[in-house]
């Protein structure tokens, strides 16, 4: 008889409204958001990192602000020589449409991931892991050109000191996670080619390595507005 007023007593999952809506929610035992445990750590990881990006473009935007001395002109520093002409920032332009593109084929392979499609979500896949090579290939060009021009991270001959040491510490951090998501996609798409995420039952994974690498094309979009167009 006690059990079946203490059962009695505790609404049933979704019912009662305010606090008595909670407490049975809670005592049903139910997760209270259902999201796959990688998604939510992907999350958390995530925001820790637009903590740290955050820092470095807030840092940039001090020093460049504090200087005393004239910042290198973007447009001037980041020019590509084409025939007997400089064009401001081309290459750079390039290396965003790749990165942007990317974000499409990304999407693409975690809906094809969705209808479980693994030919295409594979194909999808291996094609933003080259967007990808292709960026870090123009970034790797990029670095060689400006080393060659005497930037260094303690100096340039065009300005401000602090600009070798922005320029490398940003770009260079953000490099440095387009090259381990490379990696990431190409384990992943393989993962799916070989039917390991069947064996699970679902694609969950496509769709965190897809949130990766909407971060790191949504941090460059950042990048280049404040490092390249300012």
């Amino acid at each position: 008889m006690a059990n079946d007023v203490a059962t009695a007593s505790v609404p049933a999952f979704g019912e009662g409204e305010g606090w008595k809506g909670v407490v049975g929610d809670w005592s049903a035992d139910k997760q209270a958001f259902p999201v796959p445990w990688g998604k939510a750590m992907m999350w958390i990881f995530l925001l820790s990192d637009t903590f740290i990006f955050s820092c470095f473009l807030t840092s940039y935007m001090k020093v460049r602000l504090s200087t005393t001395i004239p910042w290198p002109n973007p447009s001037e520093v980041f020019a590509l020589h084409v025939g007997d002409t400089n064009v401001p920032l081309l290459l750079i332009a390039i290396m965003t449409f790749v990165l942007i593109s990317s974000s499409g084929t990304m999407a693409m392979a975690v809906n094809m991931g969705y209808r479980r499609d693994k030919k295409k979500t594979v194909a999808l896949m291996l094609a933003t892991a080259a967007f990808g090579a292709m960026f870090v290939g123009m970034q790797a060009f990029e670095w060689t050109k400006l080393i060659e021009d005497g930037v260094r991270p303690w100096g340039n001959p065009w300005g401000a000191p602090q600009f070798g040491s922005c320029f490398f510490m940003i770009t260079g951090f953000h490099g440095l996670h387009v090259s381990a998501g490379v990696i990431y996609l190409i384990v992943v798409a393989n993962r799916v080619r070989t039917g390991f995420y069947d064996k699970k039952g679902n694609y969950d994974m496509v769709e965190i390595s897809g949130l990766y690498w909407h971060f790191v094309d949504l941090v460059w979009v950042f990048i280049f507005a404040f490092f390249y167009l300012w």
